[in-house]
């Protein structure tokens, strides 16, 4: 899939992983759709010019969803959309007893797994409902969906239990959705992230940020945004990518 000239959706588009991705999708001649809840959206799509456009939306939410996808398609010259990079999730901490004894908040797990993993379904469904309806190109390939886990999805820490399990349940959906969608031609990948430099890290301690750093074998740092954009490229750009869960980690694993 050529990054040049075709159309992206790209959603938790505002800042971090999403906003890099956009970033660097429109340094190589795409067009690209923002979605985010956070209002900054408009202000991101306007600094990347006439290849971005911004639509506020809640990923859980099909409505909200339905109007991106929409946007995106029309965006093109195409009127296709060829690819959406979900990024989009919050993250969560609780134990499942606290030092009370108290068990935790089920409504907190529950938004947990409603944002994390039914918003990421909900996002795939109805993106890959508009990829179907595109040409495909000379090998076949109609678009392609990338998605964000966790290494928490496999390392989870204590208080992880809501953040893992939704994590685990994007990764787990990665293989059966390629499989599924292998017949349109679209493929279907997932990137599972180290510890990275995204607003979710901004409010650590700096002794708390070199601790998580120097628990990575190598590189010694937190990873970029810039380097989930970059392996997010290469995704779109290599046909043979599919199916599979990458860990971008630096060989991390947590205690």
């Amino acid at each position: 899939m050529h990054i040049r000239n075709n159309t992206f959706l790209i959603t938790g588009a505002a800042s971090g992983l999403g906003a890099a991705t956009a970033e660097r999708l429109v340094a190589g001649g795409a067009q690209v759709v923002l979605c985010d809840l956070d209002e900054r959206i408009d202000d991101h799509a306007r600094r990347l010019g006439d290849a971005a456009l911004a639509v506020q939306g809640d990923v859980t939410r099909e409505e909200d969803m339905q109007a991106a996808v929409d946007k995106a398609v029309m965006a093109g010259e195409a009127n296709e959309l060829h690819g959406v990079i979900h990024c989009a999730g919050i993250v969560s901490v609780a134990k499942l007893v606290d030092r009370e004894g108290q068990p935790a908040d089920l409504a907190a797990y529950a938004r947990t797994i409603h944002v994390n993993l039914i918003g990421t379904f909900n996002v795939l469904r109805l993106a890959a409902a508009a990829m179907t309806d595109n040409t495909p190109n000379d090998e076949g390939e109609r678009g392609v969906i990338v998605t964000t886990a966790s290494i928490a999805a496999f390392d989870g820490q204590v208080g992880q239990a809501a953040y893992s399990a939704s994590k685990a349940g994007v990764a787990g959906m990665t293989l059966p959705l390629a499989r599924e969608l292998a017949r349109h031609g679209i493929r279907v990948m997932c990137i599972a992230p180290g510890i990275f430099e995204t607003p979710m890290m901004s409010d650590l301690p700096d002794e708390a940020v070199a601790a998580l750093s120097s628990a990575v074998p190598f590189p010694k740092r937190l990873g970029k945004p810039s380097e989930y954009a970059q392996l997010a490229e290469q995704i779109i750009t290599n046909p043979m990518l599919n199916g599979e869960v990458i860990r971008l980690d630096g060989g991390i694993r947590m205690q």
